[in-house]
C-alpha cells in the first residue's frame, strides 16, 4: 500500500552556476502549483531532482554518485511494496547541463531514473511529471527551447526563490562563442535574450518581496539584446545591457544591481558609462580571462589578446575608484607550455585582479579541445600548475583586501553568528568583498556603513562607522 501524504514533497539538489540556481527556483515555483512542497530532507521526498553542471568532470561524477544513493532508497521502497508494506513511490529526475549533454544514456546507465530533462525543457516540467507519475520513463532534451505559435503563450509560474537577500534574474541564456574547451553552447544552446518588460516585471516583484539585491544572469551577459527587435521589444531603443541597467536603476527602493558573467570584448564604453551613472549598480565586474598568454587564448578561441584584455581592465579602473575586477583561469590547457602558464601568473599581478576562479583543464565531450589528445598535459603537471595558480590567487586577494583598510564601505548585512559572546555580522560591499564586524543581529538585511580595520585573504574586518 502506497503511503499517502496530503502534499507531495520535492527535494532539489543544485550544482554549478547561478543559472542552475535560478532554474531550480523556477522548478520549485512550478511544482508548487501542482501539489509539491519543498523539503530540505531528501529522505522525505516523493520526488528527487538533481540539477547538474557539466563544466568539469568532477561535477558530473558528484551528480552520478548522488543519484546512485537515491536509487538505493528507491529499491528499498520497492521491496516494501513487494512485501505489501506501506511504501513511498519515489520518482527520480535528472536535469541541467549533464542531462542535456548525455540524454538517453542516463536512462540506460541508471535504470532507477524516471525522468531526464534538459535546460530547454524546464517549462515542460508539469507535463513531464504527469507522464512519469503515470508510469512512463521520459527523456526530454530539446536542442532549442520550444517555440510558441501565434496565440499560444508560455505558461507563467511563480518563482520560489531561495531564502536570501539576492534574487537571481536570468536575462539571457546560451552562448555563440564556442570556446574550444567549453560545453555551454552544446548544453545551453545559442544566445537568446528575454524581453526587457519581462525582466522589469520580475525585478519589481523581487524588490517588492523584500530582496535587497538583484543579479542579472547570462553566460555572456554583455551580449544581452542581440536577438531582440528594438522596435518590437523596446520602444525603438537599442536593446542593450546598458539601457536595461538604466531602466532597472529607476525602480523605487533601496537595493543593488549586479550582473554576471562578462565577456571581455563585449564590455562597451556605454556599459561602463551606465555602471558609473547608475547609483544602484555595483562597481564590480567579473571578466573571465582564462589564460594570460595570447597564443593560448587563440587556441581557446577567445576573441582578444593579453594586451586587449589589459586595455579593458585599465579603462574600467580609470573610471571607478573602488571597483573590483575578478576573473577565471584554466591551468594546463592542451599544449600550454610552462612559459605560457607563467604568463597567467604575471597577468594576475599586472592587471591587479582582486580574485579569480581557478580550475585544471577538464576535457568535455563535443568540444574541440577534447579531441587534441596528443596535446593533453599529464595530471601531475596540471595539479602542480593549479596549486601555483591558487597560491598566486591567494596573494592577489590579500593584496587587494589590504588596500581597503581605512576605507568606509556601505555593507549589505547578510548573516550573523554568535562567537565568544559577541554577534559577528557578515555582509558584502558594493565591490563584492565580504566584511565581518560586530553589531546587532537585527541589522541583517540592512545597509550600514563600516570602516575597514584589517584584512585577511578571504575577507575584511571592520567596525560600524
Amino acid at each position: 500500500m502506497e503511503s499517502k501524504n496530503c502534499v507531495k514533497k520535492v527535494y532539489v539538489e543544485t550544482m554549478g552556476c547561478q543559472m542552475n540556481k535560478s532554474d531550480t527556483e523556477r522548478i520549485l515555483g512550478m511544482l508548487s502549483h501542482f501539489g509539491y512542497e519543498e523539503t530540505q530532507e531528501p529522505k522525505e521526498a516523493d520526488l528527487l531532482i538533481i540539477n547538474t553542471c557539466s563544466i568539469r568532470q568532477l561535477s558530473a561524477d558528484k551528480a552520478y554518485s548522488a543519484v546512485g544513493v537515491w536509487g538505493k532508497w528507491k529499491d528499498e521502497e520497492k521491496k516494501k511494496e513487494l512485501a505489501q508494506k506501506p511504501f513511498r513511490n519515489i520518482k527520480i529526475a535528472f536535469c541541467g547541463c549533464v542531462a542535456q549533454q548525455d540524454k538517453e544514456k542516463l536512462l540506460k546507465r541508471f535504470p532507477f531514473i524516471d525522468l531526464v530533462f534538459g535546460t530547454n525543457n524546464v517549462y515542460e516540467l508539469p507535463y513531464l511529471i504527469e507522464r512519469i507519475n503515470n508510469g512512463e520513463r521520459v527523456c526530454a532534451t530539446n536542442e532549442t527551447p520550444k517555440k510558441f505559435t501565434d496565440g499560444e503563450e508560455e505558461a507563467k509560474y511563480d518563482i520560489k526563490r531561495a531564502k536570501s537577500l539576492n534574487a537571481w534574474i536570468p536575462i539571457m541564456e546560451g552562448c555563440n562563442n564556442f570556446c574550444t574547451y567549453c560545453i555551454v553552447p552544446f548544453t545551453r544552446g545559442r544566445e537568446r535574450s528575454r524581453k526587457p518588460a519581462e525582466i522589469m516585471e520580475e525585478a519589481k516583484k523581487a524588490i517588492k518581496d523584500g530582496f535587497k539585491e538583484i543579479t542579472l544572469l547570462g553566460q555572456n551577459v554583455d551580449s544581452y539584446g542581440k536577438t531582440l527587435d528594438p522596435n518590437k521589444d523596446y520602444d525603438g531603443r537599442d536593446v542593450t545591457l546598458a539601457n536595461l541597467l538604466r531602466d532597472l536603476n529607476k525602480i523605487d527602493g533601496k537595493f543593488r544591481i549586479r550582473f554576471v558573467t562578462s565577456y571581455p570584448t563585449d564590455i562597451t564604453d556605454d556599459l561602463i558609462a551606465a555602471v558609473k551613472e547608475c547609483d544602484k549598480v555595483c562597481e564590480f565586474f567579473h571578466i573571465p580571462m582564462q589564460s594570460g598568454n595570447t597564443d593560448v587564448l587563440r587556441a581557446m578561441n577567445r576573441r582578444y589578446t593579453r594586451e586587449e584584455y589589459g586595455e579593458i581592465v585599465q579603462k574600467i579602473r580609470k573610471t571607478f575608484q573602488n571597483v573590483a575586477i575578478t576573473s577565471d583561469f584554466i591551468a594546463g590547457f592542451p599544449g600550454e607550455t610552462e612559459e605560457q602558464f607563467n604568463d597567467t601568473l604575471t597577468a594576475i599581478d599586472e592587471f591587479e585582479l582582486d580574485y579569480s576562479n581557478t580550475a585544471a583543464y577538464s576535457p568535455r565531450v563535443k568540444t574541440k579541445a577534447a579531441k587534441w589528445t596528443d596535446k593533453f598535459i599529464d595530471e601531475e603537471t596540471k595539479s602542480d600548475r593549479l596549486a601555483r595558480l591558487n597560491e598566486k590567487n591567494r596573494e592577489a586577494c590579500l593584496k587587494s583586501n589590504e588596500k581597503c583598510v581605512g576605507r568606509v564601505f556601505e555593507i549589505l548585512v547578510e548573516s550573523y553568528e554568535e562567537k565568544n559572546g559577541d554577534i559577528i555580522l557578515a555582509g558584502r560591499a558594493e565591490n563584492n568583498k565580504i566584511v565581518h564586524f560586530k553589531g546587532d543581529k537585527n541589522l541583517v538585511g540592512q545597509f550600514v556603513n563600516v570602516k575597514i580595520t584589517s584584512a585577511s585573504t578571504w575577507h575584511l574586518r571592520g567596525e560600524l562607522a
